[in-house]
């Protein structure tokens, strides 16, 4: 399996609902590295995963309708934890919609497989895989 990663970041604000979360729950601040990884079994007609270029756009699209936002007020969240494996969820699920959709180039209909790492610190972080 071949696979490219490419890189972001991502600053938001948000609280939590739940004991678990402890102090989390009053609105605070977090900062992620957000790394994309796209697969596939062969490469393409040009010997690549996929345009890199387009990967990083892409990402910075889809980044860029979450960064900066207090995450508690917008209504696509509306009583959600996005916690960061959620976060991971959100920022996958919108980048294969933007692979199906061609934003990635023709290419990219070959890819089998995305996952996206959302890195919290040096020693935490979450994923979500999904097929394409």
């Amino acid at each position: 399996m071949f696979s490219i990663t490419v890189r972001d970041h991502l600053m938001i604000a948000h609280s939590f609902r739940g004991e678990v979360f402890g102090p989390a729950q009053r609105l605070h601040g977090a900062t992620f590295l957000v790394d994309a990884t796209f697969r596939r079994a062969e490469l393409d007609a040009d010997n690549i995963v996929v345009d890199i270029g387009l990967a990083t756009q892409q990402l910075n699209a889809v980044v860029g309708e979450l960064n900066y936002r207090n995450l508690d007020e917008e209504p696509a969240f509306a009583g959600t934890n996005t916690s960061t494996e959620f976060l991971a969820k959100v920022i996958a699920d919108r980048l294969a919609d933007r692979v199906h959709d061609g934003s990635l180039g023709e290419g990219a209909r070959g890819l089998s497989s995305l996952t996206v790492t959302l890195h919290e610190s040096h020693i935490a972080w979450a994923s979500y895989e999904r097929d394409l």
